[in-house]
């Protein structure tokens, strides 16, 4: 057999990295799947901004607010501006002025521009937040669960152990993730920081209290570590109903800030940034911040942040005077309008004391609602709801750490339209009315 007739090499998957058979990775893929193999289904599943949001949007014009922008007000020449727009751009990022002036506007967060990283979305971010505080295999990430998976699928990759903490009826358990604190440092390891979404959190929609969020805090100070928010979802509050942010309240710059601009602009342009305005010291007596290290990470790993991405986000927030309050605001009102509505449509096909059996909660914002049915919500029993009744929606268990969430599945109203969810209920209404998940008979 000559070289040129040799077999294709053939990679053993179990010489990977275990990742690759997480089923975090799995769960993603079989979503993606299954929407594609029941394009007619309603679906629940993604939480994904509405559609209809993007029908009017004129991307050139976003190009032209932000370049006007640099020559009216930064004095920049065309060829400055071809060059910032069409070369590679800083780590840090080329907006950073404006989204200090919308956190300040909008969530009343004072930080310099240098303590902002804007980066591939939020899960780039993520990443970058975790690879730089997990030093050795004794660093462990806390996350309040259940959990948006992006959280746990960067940990895996970086093989950070995590510390599952559950949510309660005060918001977490603070009993148990002060005693993890303590079991770390008595194993020689460290929890290093806590990810958590105060607002309306994936896939839950559960929000912390004013005392809890104070609570929070004084335990990170006390047990030393760091709190990574993860706010989402925090535009879609009620007028009037916002609590302030953990970073608005912080004053020991315990928290680092997690942003993205996926749900109030669009995903399409994958910006996303990290507020990091801890003080880092290096050595004879000279300080940085995590910021000029997570752009140190970032210029490996993606280089920089499109930035012509970048302008269209900034030509959006120009337009609305500096704030993503004012750019979001017909975007919240639909969602809270369509959760509204999803909340009324259960009660009306499934509610009235008639299916005791299944239940759901009632969030006050944010785009998700979980619902608890006596059958084990799992893969097989979605491609049955999807085959049998046409209703896709997401298992529970993908968001837990652990064997939990057996019988529930997350609801998301983001992405359709209120003639869409009305439909979509009575789907799932039937379908959880079947015997087979009535009765909590498996289905295969």
């Amino acid at each position: 057999m000559t070289a040129n007739e040799a077999l294709p090499v053939l990679l053993d998957r179990a010489a990977l990295h275990g990742a690759l058979a997480d089923p975090v990775f799995d769960s993603i893929s079989f979503l993606n799947e299954i929407m594609d193999r029941y394009p007619r289904a309603i679906s629940f599943a993604p939480g994904a901004p509405y559609a209809g949001f993007f029908d009017e949007l004129d991307v050139a014009a976003c190009l032209r607010r932000y370049t006007d922008y640099l020559a009216e007000t930064k004095g920049r020449t065309p060829a400055q501006i071809n060059k910032l727009l069409y070369q590679y751009g800083p780590a840090r990022g080329v907006i950073n002025e404006l989204i200090a002036e919308a956190l300040r506007q909008d969530e009343q967060i004072s930080v310099a521009p240098e303590s902002i990283v804007v980066t591939v979305g939020c899960q780039e971010a993520l990443l970058l937040v975790l690879r730089a505080l997990c030093a050795g295999s004794g660093d462990a990430l806390a996350v309040v669960n259940p959990c948006f998976a992006g959280i746990a699928g960067a940990a895996r990759l970086l093989d950070m152990p995590m510390i599952a903490i559950d949510e309660t009826a005060d918001g977490i358990d603070f009993a148990a993730l002060e005693q993890a604190c303590r079991d770390a440092r008595a194993n020689g390891g460290n929890v290093r920081a806590l990810y958590v979404a105060p607002d309306f959190s994936n896939p839950s929609g559960a929000i912390l209290s004013l005392e809890a969020r104070h609570r929070l805090l004084a335990l990170a100070a006390q047990e030393d570590f760091l709190l990574l928010e993860d706010n989402a979802y925090g535009f879609t509050a009620a007028p009037g109903s916002a609590l302030p942010t953990l970073k608005a309240l912080d004053r020991a710059q315990r928290v680092v800030y997690l942003g993205t601009c996926a749900k109030t602009c669009m995903p399409g342009v994958r910006v996303g940034f990290a507020v990091a305005d801890q003080r880092i010291a290096l050595g004879n007596g000279k300080t940085g911040l995590l910021a000029d290290e997570l752009a140190t990470l970032k210029s490996m790993v993606t280089v920089n942040t499109s930035p012509i991405c970048q302008a269209i986000v900034g030509g959006m927030l120009l337009e609305h005077g500096g704030s993503i309050a004012a750019l979001s605001h017909g975007k919240a009102a639909l969602y809270r309008n369509n959760l509204a509505y999803l909340l009324d449509a259960l009660e009306r096909h499934l509610g009235g004391g008639n299916h005791p059996a299944i239940t759901w909660n009632r969030p006050a914002g944010g785009f998700f609602v979980r619902v608890r049915i006596p059958a084990v919500a799992d893969t097989s029993l979605l491609a049955y709801c999807a085959a049998e009744y046409g209703v896709l929606w997401t298992p529970m268990s993908f968001f837990h750490l652990g064997r939990a969430g057996d019988h529930e599945l997350r609801l998301s109203c983001s992405y359709l339209d209120p003639q869409q969810i009305e439909e979509g209920v009575k789907r799932l209404a039937r379908f959880l009315c079947d015997p087979r998940v009535l009765d909590g008979k498996a289905v295969q």
